[in-house]
């Protein structure tokens, strides 16, 4: 695995010991905002990062808690019937669970409770109040009298009849409290809107968090902690060689400083130093992986200490590097580097550490198996031959990986049977990286279950039978799945780049407003595209003329435009598909239709009916079902095992056929 490691009963993976600040644990899925300090990682990219804290890892298999039977042990288990503690109430939400489980009783305890005593079942803070009760219930909308938050969600304490409830980890909540961070007084626990003013300073000093709510506060030097720092102190010096050489120690006060480990500038932040050599770094950059893949390169990338001289902007926020401070750079490309920050946010790394681990070996897509001559994965019964000369016209013809024509592209061919490969489709990697998540995506083909024909691409959001990259959170088409940073497009100046799911704004080629979408975006304007506008080709073949229409990037005009296919208004400020020979307009959705992607010819299950894709008659165009309109798309769907000829013209449709 490239690090020591150690198999531990609460994970199936071997642990790697991290010296990093965790904010959650997959063990007793608490999170506490990055405030614990050291325990184990999982290095396998199925588990996707997953942390424990050192104690939930170290936890035995086997146990014996004086909340249950001393002749009923408690076996830690995976996965059992329940994910809830019988003892908090907390509901485990983790991919894999492990809890201490009884099989004969049906009793769970999370690895957090099994290191304590049983929760008293009657608590009294003070002799002359009523005491507080253990209510075993997670729904309830009250509010904790201490933190001020729900308590729904575990199990809590409260005096009913006083309409009072608080969290059981709230309970014993002090009032004042000695802390090393701040010797010199006493830090009093305060509600914030009763004892601070508005100008007060409200952040943690440890971590930044400013609480809504309340918070341990020293009015004669205002310094102020959260509740989770106090609860969850992080070490006053830490040792760790591959960050520094040296100690670091915890500077308990917010300062501007710059952070040698990744560079960045904070105004107002706290920090880790060496005073010997003025060191300063964040606890967030204490034990950064050395080597790491990302999803804008290709490349992986290994981190500095001081990146240098030739570096100008990130490779991922594009902003500017600075040469004396660390970094990750790229062996293999001289100019490409990244900040830290940037490089192992999780939405760009996948979690995986690489030093000492050895590259992957590619795999390709196919053998060959003789001149011009493959077999690919996609069709082994038969092999596919290189066809170079003998140019496929026929609309109706197309690549199974990108469902587009063939056109006038080099094609694999199979000579058995109509399969077709474009040979850049052949070509495609069968595993993948990409900007819109951390994790890999692998090559897919069309599979055999007609449920599984079809697939809706997770960055445009069309459907398509074609080629798909799988990941464990999302499906990518062929198309989509090429997209790259800087991506250049002839319908704007400057290349534009990944901009993340967005609700507001619109895309410049089909003005349709942006509804959580995955968006290009280009840095110097306010020019952006949704994915599929993105990758429509530049010319196209349609049946409606003779020579192939052209994409015309809009144009602003007075005159009024017309599409020649579904004889309606055109938008001329919006893209559309033009001939410059004919002089006709097209909408792009006439020339596409939502069914474009689909194979002609394929049989597809689609909201509990079974349909085939069919071409749109040239003569008489069949009359869609629910909108009763003649169908202007190429492709269409015929409902199958009806007694009348049904045809779907659109989602639209779709969604409201009942049959």
């Amino acid at each position: 695995m490239g690090t020591s490691s150690i198999k531990l009963p609460i994970h199936e993976h071997p642990l790697i010991s991290t010296s990093r600040f965790l904010g959650s644990c997959d063990g007793c899925s608490t999170n506490h905002g990055g405030c614990y300090y050291g325990g184990y990682r999982c290095n396998v990219s199925d588990c996707e990062g997953a942390f424990f804290h050192k104690e939930c890892a170290e936890s035995p298999l086997e146990i014996n808690h004086p909340s249950h039977r001393s002749d009923h042990p408690l076996r830690l288990t995976k996965n059992p019937p329940r994910s809830i503690c019988d003892l908090c109430g907390n509901n485990i939400f983790v991919d894999v669970t492990y809890l201490y489980h009884c099989s004969k009783c049906d009793f769970n305890v999370d690895t957090s409770c099994a290191r304590k005593p049983p929760l008293p079942l009657v608590v009294e803070l003070n002799l002359q109040e009523l005491p507080f009760f253990l209510l075993k219930e997670t729904e309830s909308e009250d509010s904790c009298g201490v933190c001020k938050q729900r308590v729904s969600g575990t199990y809590h304490f409260g005096r009913p009849s006083c309409d009072e409830y608080v969290h059981v980890e709230c309970i014993n909540v002090k009032m004042k409290v000695n802390l090393p961070f701040h010797p010199s007084h006493p830090l009093e626990f305060i509600i914030i809107s009763e004892s601070l003013s508005d100008d007060a300073e409200k952040a943690c000093v440890l971590c930044g968090v400013r609480p809504e709510f309340v918070l341990y506060y020293c009015s004669i030097c205002g310094f102020s902690i959260c509740l989770d720092c106090v609860k969850i102190p992080p070490p006053l010096v830490i040792k760790h060689s591959k960050t520094h050489e040296h100690h670091l120690t915890l500077l308990s006060r917010r300062i501007s400083f710059t952070c040698n480990v990744c560079g960045m500038h904070e105004d107002e932040g706290s920090c880790y130093l060496c005073l010997p050599c003025g060191f300063m770094v964040h606890r967030s950059c204490i034990d950064l992986p050395q080597v790491i893949i990302i999803n804008r390169h290709d490349h992986r990338i290994s981190r500095t200490n001081h990146l240098g001289p030739g570096y100008s902007n990130c490779g991922v926020c594009r902003l500017p590097l600075n040469q004396f401070y660390g970094a990750y750079s790229c062996s293999i490309c001289p100019k490409y580097a990244v900040h830290s920050q940037c490089a192992t946010s999780y939405k760009v790394w996948d979690g995986i550490e690489l030093e000492g681990i050895p590259e992957e070996i590619e795999v390709l897509p196919f053998k060959v198996v003789g001149d011009n001559l493959i077999n690919h994965f996609s069709h082994e019964e038969h092999n596919l031959r290189l066809n170079s000369e003998n140019v496929i016209c026929d609309e109706r013809k197309r690549c199974e990986a990108c469902v587009f024509p063939l056109n006038y592209d080099q094609i694999y061919s199979c000579e058995q049977c109509d399969y077709f490969l474009h040979e850049k489709c052949a070509n495609l990697p069968m595993k993948r990286r990409h900007l819109t998540t951390s994790i890999p995506f692998t090559l897919h083909a069309r599979g055999e279950d007609p449920q599984k024909q079809w697939f809706q691409c997770g960055a445009c959001e069309k459907p398509s039978t074609g080629f798909r990259y799988i990941s464990r959170h999302s499906t990518l088409d062929v198309h989509c799945s090429s997209v790259s940073e800087p991506f250049i497009h002839d319908g704007h100046l400057n290349p534009l780049y990944y901009k993340g799911k967005l609700s507001t704004g619109a895309c410049d080629s089909c003005h349709n407003k942006f509804n959580y979408s995955e968006v290009l975006g280009c840095d110097v304007s306010e020019f952006s595209l949704d994915f599929y506008c993105a990758n429509l080709p530049k010319t196209v073949k349609h049946k409606y003329d003779r020579h192939p229409l052209s994409l015309c990037y809009g144009e602003k005009t007075s005159d009024k435009y017309w599409c020649d296919i579904c004889e309606t208004a055109l938008d001329p400020s919006k893209w559309f598909y033009t001939c410059a020979d004919c002089l006709v307009t097209l909408h792009v959705e006439c020339v596409f239709g939502d069914f474009s992607r689909f194979m002609l010819g394929s049989t597809i299950d689609i909201m509990h009916y079974k349909l085939q894709v069919v071409p749109t008659k040239d003569t008489t165009r069949q009359l869609c079902d629910q909108c009763h309109t003649r169908c202007k798309t190429p492709f269409l769907l015929k409902a199958l095992g009806q007694t009348d000829d049904i045809f779907i013209c659109s989602f639209n449709c779709l969604r409201s056929f009942n049959t």
